[in-house]
């Protein structure tokens, strides 16, 4: 893939050119990874969507060619691996991750952007983003996420048209923190496990606890909340590979029939990296905060201490006071960004213009030229007396011609053109 470049960066590197990430390009990927700038913040989902090149570069050399086939047809991790590259005379001087947000692959978001310490991180780093909005055509809006004091990262995006969307605040449950939430006896009467049969209920909630910009932009269905048998197969997969175990419930209202809270988290199993968590609460039930953290405190004790790590947005105010009175650790703070594109269709001529209509009209001509009637001017105003007669009204050169007829050649009824003697037309 080949893309146009700003003129500042096609004078620096003439032969810079953007392409999908190849076999030969993972030594190049492993040095850029340990000397290079990212631009790029934390993930706002547990679902796994994408591999981090980061943290697991190791398990991607050994599973690359896997990864690779996995790319090739349609599958629940066809874009698992989706990273793109700017080569400059064998060089690799940067590379952009992205992955599809939704399942319909009409939101995508930029996983992260990383540059050479050479790069100019605006002119490169804006050629990367545009030749990846350019190039995928089932998008119709990009997210993204920058830490708030990351001046480079939002002047490259900013000049790229993303637009702020949301504040991002990260949390840290420490173990202890955990240990003291887990002493506390939930009061969850309905609390089930997830299934597929549950789908829209968990879509209702989705929808109903975010603002109608963010829901529009995030565009789930349905179908997001629902696991195939080769996604589960998958998944499956991947963490035994990665020693982590997802458990996830909700809390059904039978009143109202309808899902109020939900929980999904996923556990290391050998203590090596943090706990992770997503965490979904209905406006409307903010009093479930204690205890859903309550119950994901009882569930995390049950494999080795690690910390949780958990996110909280601007629009969840009570979660995010319930957070900091508990003792929990904001950890970063970032600000969501997104950006619709619009892109060009093909003009196709209509059906109108594919119709011949210069060969048409003339078939509408009529045949000869008709014969002017004697009624072919419109009468005086009817307001006006009548000229004498042998005179016509002036500006009528067409009847100063026309010869005076003599009335008393008429007998019975006048002609239809002539006038009363009041001097009103008929």
């Amino acid at each position: 893939m080949t893309s146009p470049l700003p003129e500042n960066i096609s004078q620096r590197w003439p032969n810079l050119t953007i392409r999908p990430m190849q076999s030969g390009d993972l030594e190049a990927v492993a040095k850029l990874l340990a000397t290079g700038i990212e631009v790029q913040g934390p993930s706002i989902r547990s679902e796994k969507t994408a591999i981090d090149i980061r943290e697991q570069f190791p398990q991607l050399r050994r599973f690359y060619w896997l990864l690779k086939f996995l790319s090739w047809f349609p599958n629940p991790w066809e874009h698992l691996l989706c990273v793109y590259v700017a080569e400059s005379a064998g060089e690799i001087k940067g590379l952009i991750q992205i992955a599809p947000f939704n399942r319909a692959h009409s939101t995508w978001r930029v996983e992260r952007v990383i540059l050479d310490p050479t790069a100019e991180l605006l002119g490169l780093g804006s050629a990367l983003v545009r030749s990846c909005l350019e190039t995928i055509r089932s998008a119709r809006m990009w997210l993204l996420e920058v830490n708030v004091n990351d001046r480079d990262g939002l002047a490259l995006y900013r000049h790229n048209g993303f637009q702020p969307l949301a504040h991002l605040t990260y949390w840290a449950l420490s173990p202890d923190v955990l240990v003291k939430q887990a002493m506390r006896e939930p009061d969850l009467p309905n609390l089930l496990p997830v299934s597929n049969a549950d789908a829209f209920s968990l879509c209702h909630l989705d929808t109903a606890a975010m603002p109608p910009l963010v829901r529009q932009v995030f565009d789930r269905h349905i179908h997001d909340f629902q696991t195939s048998l080769m996604r589960s197969l998958l998944e499956g997969i991947f963490d035994s590979l990665s020693q982590t175990e997802v458990v996830s419930g909700y809390v059904f209202e039978p009143q109202r029939q309808a899902a109020i809270g939900y929980f999904q988290m996923r556990l290391c199993r050998n203590g090596a990296f943090a706990h992770n968590a997503q965490l979904t609460v209905h406006p409307a039930y903010t009093w479930l905060y204690p205890e859903l953290l309550s119950q994901m405190a009882r569930i995390a004790q049950d494999f080795p201490p690690a910390p949780l790590h958990l996110a909280s947005a601007d629009y969840q105010p009570e979660r995010e006071e319930y957070l900091e009175q508990i003792g929990a650790e904001p950890t970063e703070r970032t600000m969501l960004m997104s950006r619709s594109v619009w892109h060009k269709l093909r003009e196709s001529k209509s059906a109108l213009e594919t119709l011949q209509l210069s060969e048409m009209l003339p078939g509408f001509q009529p045949s000869r030229k008709p014969v002017p009637s004697r009624i072919s001017w419109l009468g005086p105003n009817p307001l006006t007396p009548l000229p004498k007669s042998g005179q016509v009204p002036d500006g009528n050169p067409e009847l100063k011609e026309r010869p005076t007829e003599d009335p008393s050649q008429f007998q019975g009824e006048p002609p239809s053109d002539s006038y009363p003697q009041n001097g009103h037309s008929c």
